[in-house]
């Protein structure tokens, strides 16, 4: 199949796929005598594993490790319950992180109690003075 059919399937843009395969995710698909790529089943499954992946907000680098994982199938899958388990970590981090964030957010809508001009907003004063001191440290994830 061409690469707008395997998009249509796996329901994602080309630009996807091609990104997928640049990154080492997706193996590059053959080519026909007309040198255009032609995909199998195998990677809409793999792109499928992917979407899902990256659906539950995973990095390439773990998308990556579990897939060097699953191409051992018969090894056992204590890495891959690891690799979760961190998973999970991060995301508990990510909901304290986001708790923190909201409490802020609360903080700072206290400001201001009622429609005013701009200048005189609680709110623009309080971002104003706020003290950021470093970025917070994020489990940042593209594609």
């Amino acid at each position: 199949m061409k690469i707008g059919e395997l998009a249509k399937i796996a329901h994602c843009t080309t630009e996807t796929i091609r990104f997928y395969e640049k990154e080492g995710l997706l193996p590059e698909a053959g080519r026909t005598e007309a040198n255009y790529r032609s995909y199998t089943a195998r990677h809409v499954e793999r792109l499928r594993f992917i979407r899902n992946c990256r659906a539950l907000d995973m990095t390439h680098d773990e998308i990556r490790a579990l897939l060097d994982l699953t191409d051992a199938p018969a090894d056992g899958c204590g890495a891959i319950n690891a690799l979760i388990d961190e998973h999970i970590a991060h995301v508990e981090t990510r909901i304290d992180e986001l708790k923190q964030l909201r409490v802020q957010l609360a903080a700072l809508r206290e400001q201001c109690h009622g429609e005013q001009a701009v200048e005189d907003c609680g709110i623009v004063q309080g971002l104003t003075e706020m003290d950021v001191s470093a970025p917070r440290a994020r489990h940042t994830h593209l594609g």
